[in-house]
């Protein structure tokens, strides 16, 4: 089939070529022109594993074309999908303004066939209202096809999904959708538009849930000497439960889950619900990422001049993305106290720059990173940081080498021995099994010293 991606941003350009390798001729469409141009040259402007090899490749093939808007003069297809962004806006809501532009620019473009299939992610009840203006305008279907990529890992989400979704009232459409996904094995969930539109926010908000859950346990763990390592490990076993969102440390950032809570919150709100756990959810967050500058004055006191080193800057592993990373907010922060701040990531420098003050140190080395700093905060748990040689990174540092392990990656005994004074999130009970008591103050806490 003949598919346009509209919007090639972290979604589209997976969607886009990921449909391409699978045969379709897909044209990539964006409004900002530097990005198509970045992509035409080969110049992956979007760090994640395995999109770099997929565009080049299907470009190299022809199954996959890039052009801005204005240089868009050939019908867009059978299928054309919406993947443009919806951030969120300063009342909490999704911020469908892209959305709108997209659907009036195909309206003028091809009123007369195709299905519109939205990937984007928009609140409940917006398709009914979407496919109603479609209908009355012009002779387009309309699908909800909610996308699950985990930034990191979307490439491989794409192809091996734990589900497909496809929401809408035109049977035909929704086998056309389907037919997309033809090389892909995975369960076919077919349901009304605004299920599907609930799946997407529900899932996020479940996983979000899971995060502060387990981050609120942390902090009971630290009160009564439970280890969280253990206590997640043990609810994990539970086949009800499992293992995955059950990592204590700084808390959950990025593109999707910060927004999606807050808009199903919104959503809620608008249509006569308090939905308190989700305002819970966001609250036990926000505090999570207080925890290491709460460390930090704990035991130097003013942080005015006090070097700190701060790894990672995605909020996660194999992204550049820092859309509300844990760790620009930390940075912020000890910027505002004077601070001597350096910086490290291995992908998300140039990134971050964008959003941090100028007077801080970026360092494209870790070692160059912590370099005579007095205290490290390990924030984001990429494997150039927890695989460092952490006996190096004592030795370039200046007493009394406090680390605070955001993430809960490293082995608190191992690191003591290394010289450092390590601080996790829910260890209380390793403090007590090397007989030290927990610093006086450390909320959610707990340093450990030789």
């Amino acid at each position: 089939m003949k598919v346009s991606v509209i919007g090639f941003g972290y979604v589209g350009s997976v969607a886009a070529a990921g449909l391409a390798e699978a045969g379709h001729d897909v044209i990539g469409i964006d409004t900002d022109r530097e990005k198509i141009e970045a992509f035409r040259s080969g110049i992956i402007p979007i760090y994640e594993p395995g999109l770099s090899e997929l565009v080049l490749d299907t470009l190299d093939k022809g199954t996959l074309r890039l052009m801005h808007v204005d240089e868009v003069e050939e019908p867009l297809g059978d299928v054309i999908i919406i993947a443009t962004g919806t951030p969120m806006s300063e009342s909490g809501s999704a911020d469908l303004g892209q959305v709108h532009a997209a659907i009036s620019w195909i309206k003028k473009v091809q009123p007369d066939r195709g299905v519109v299939v939205m990937k984007s992610t928009v609140p409940p009840g917006t398709g009914i209202r979407l496919q109603e203006n479609l209908h009355r305008d012009t002779g387009l279907g309309y699908v909800s096809n909610p996308e699950f990529l985990r930034e990191g890992q979307a490439v491989s989400d794409w192809f091996s999904p734990d589900r497909i979704v496809v929401g809408g009232e035109d049977q035909e459409a929704i086998q056309t959708v389907i037919s997309l996904y033809h090389n892909i094995a995975a369960p076919i969930m077919i349901t009304d538009m605004t299920s599907a539109e609930m799946i997407k926010y529900a899932s996020n908000a479940f996983l979000a849930t899971k995060i502060s859950f387990i981050n609120e346990i942390a902090a009971l763990c630290d009160k009564v000497g439970g280890m969280v390592d253990e206590v997640a490990k043990g609810i994990g076993l539970d086949s009800r439960i499992g293992s995955s969102f059950l990592q204590a440390g700084v808390g959950y950032g990025g593109s999707c889950f910060p927004k999606d809570v807050k808009a199903l919150d919104h959503v809620a709100l608008v249509n006569g619900h308090s939905f308190e756990l989700l305002r819970a959810v966001t609250a036990v967050n926000n505090r999570q990422r207080l925890i290491p500058l709460n460390a930090l004055r704990d035991r130097f006191g003013p942080l005015a001049g006090v070097k700190v080193a701060v790894l990672g800057l995605s909020f996660k592993p194999n992204t550049d993305d820092v859309r509300e990373s844990p760790s620009l907010e930390v940075i912020k922060i000890l910027a505002n106290e004077n601070a001597d701040i350096s910086v490290y990531d291995p992908m998300a420098l140039e990134q971050a720059r964008k959003f941090l003050p100028t007077d801080i140190t970026f360092a494209d080395d870790i070692m160059r990173c912590v370099g005579g700093t007095q205290a490290v905060v390990l924030a984001t748990e990429w494997s150039q940081i927890v695989d460092a040689d952490w006996a190096e990174i004592s030795r370039l540092m200046a007493a009394p080498r406090l680390l605070f392990d955001g993430r809960n990656v490293l082995n608190p005994q191992s690191m003591v021995n290394l010289g450092f004074e390590y601080v996790g999130v829910g260890r209380n009970a390793c403090a007590r099994q090397n007989g030290t008591a927990p610093e006086k103050g450390l909320q959610a806490s707990v340093a450990f010293k030789r």
